[in-house]
């Protein structure tokens, strides 16, 4: 068996569906997307970039344990931003989000995003949980 045949076989690759537990991080434009699965794998995780349109379908196919909403360049609320299917976050998953990751995904479940009155985006937030 040559090297790359046992890397096959003892990773799955080319065998269709994944058979490893596998952590999807999905894509919106972010200039660190490929930083975020780089940190992700030097945890020793195995982890692959999808597009955001993804299906739960999809995701259950690669034998996801987790998902990453990667930041983006839009907002939530410009017209043509990038979505994603809400069964993603539905609590199927655990889901970790990133800057327009977290604003999308507070935004599919019933969440509001407002806009920061100041230009910096970066700092303490003020945050409320109303239930």
């Amino acid at each position: 068996m040559t090297r790359s045949e046992a890397i096959r076989s003892a990773t799955g690759a080319g065998l269709g569906p994944s058979v490893r537990a596998t952590v999807a991080i999905l894509d919106f434009g972010s200039q660190y997307t490929q930083l975020i699965a780089r940190r992700v794998r030097e945890s020793r995780v195995y982890c692959e970039i999808v597009p955001h349109d993804v299906t739960p379908e999809e995701l259950r196919a690669k034998n996801v344990i987790g998902v990453i909403l990667s930041g983006g360049p839009a907002s939530v609320y410009e017209p043509g931003a990038p979505g994603i299917d809400a069964r993603v976050v539905s609590g199927e998953f655990p889901v970790l989000g990133i800057c327009y990751g977290m604003q999308l995904m507070a935004h599919v479940l019933g969440g509001h995003v407002r806009l920061r009155r100041s230009p910096c985006s970066h700092g303490r937030p003020r945050c409320r949980s109303r239930r």
